[in-house]
């Protein structure tokens, strides 16, 4: 099982949308996927249409219920793709596990207890870099960094890589920045063609220094800006099942493909008839 947090300290980048959409395209490749939502604000919960009751458990209970597994949460929401739901409560955990001894770890001890086979866990973690964030890299051995193109992409990057480089040396050996996948991109100015350049020279020097983003990339992929996408957790559907034939669906199709390592597909030019054109 490939186990992968999707991450960012910024909100706003794409990091939710790239957790389901990523997931949901995984999950029509025939691969079983898990999305584990650890943001107090529900919205990867709330982008595959589950919308808990208020005594429902959810990921908050897993994380301070000994007793309570992933099972016990985990709902179907399309063929191949389940989520364990957040909600809001999950904001109080960062307080009532800050005493606790081990807390970096009570994630990946209930994912070591859980025995349903995935081929993915995609984790879709808060815009900090708090306690849950610890848990889920604890828990992984990739990590997936949204990042939109702008001249503040990489404003704070170093902290991150550095919670990263700590968490792989203390916590969890395995753990790599496995690339950057840019979100929001507009193919047709020269700011996000500068700034993808700017990125993609930042990590081609980190791979110079060994470190757990000693072999990160940027994606080929780029998710273009497509209002699809932002429609689509309005209905609780992923962009496959809202609008299948939008520029955001074909983004995540070609991002899964990456993933699977897989050959992207070049699009085929439309090419009208002479007597349509006259």
């Amino acid at each position: 099982m490939r186990s992968i947090a999707i991450i960012n300290q910024k909100g706003g980048v794409g990091k939710t949308t790239t957790a389901v959409n990523l997931s949901a395209a995984l999950a029509a490749a025939g691969n079983r996927v898990c999305v584990l939502d650890l943001d107090p604000q529900a919205h990867a919960s709330l982008h595959l249409g589950v919308v808990l009751g208020d005594d429902e458990p959810s990921m908050y209970t897993v994380l301070t219920d000994d007793e309570l597994s992933l099972a016990a949460i985990r709902r179907q929401v399309d063929e191949n793709l389940w989520v364990a739901p957040a909600s809001l409560d999950l904001a109080a955990a960062e307080m009532e596990l800050a005493g606790e001894v081990g807390r970096e770890v009570i994630l990946r001890d209930k994912l070591a207890a859980d025995n349903e086979p995935f081929d993915f866990l995609v984790l879709d973690c808060p815009p900090s870099l708090g306690v849950l964030t610890l848990n889920a890299l604890t828990a992984v051995t990739e990590v997936f960094l949204p990042l939109q193109p702008h001249f503040l992409a990489l404003h704070g990057l170093s902290k991150l890589l550095r919670t990263i480089e700590l968490v792989a040396h203390r916590l969890n050996t395995g753990l790599t920045l496995t690339g950057v996948v840019l979100c929001m991109y507009d193919s047709g100015t020269r700011l996000a063609a500068e700034v993808s350049e700017d990125v993609e020279a930042f990590f081609d020097r980190q791979t110079q220094r060994p470190g757990p983003w000693s072999g990160a990339k940027c994606f080929e992929t780029r998710i273009r800006r497509n209002i699809r996408l932002a429609e689509a957790p309005s209905f609780g559907r992923s962009i496959f099942q809202y609008a299948a034939d939008s520029h955001g669906a074909e983004d995540y199709s070609q991002l899964a493909r990456e993933v699977l390592g897989l050959p992207l597909q070049i699009e085929t030019p439309v090419v009208i008839p002479r007597a349509a054109a006259a």
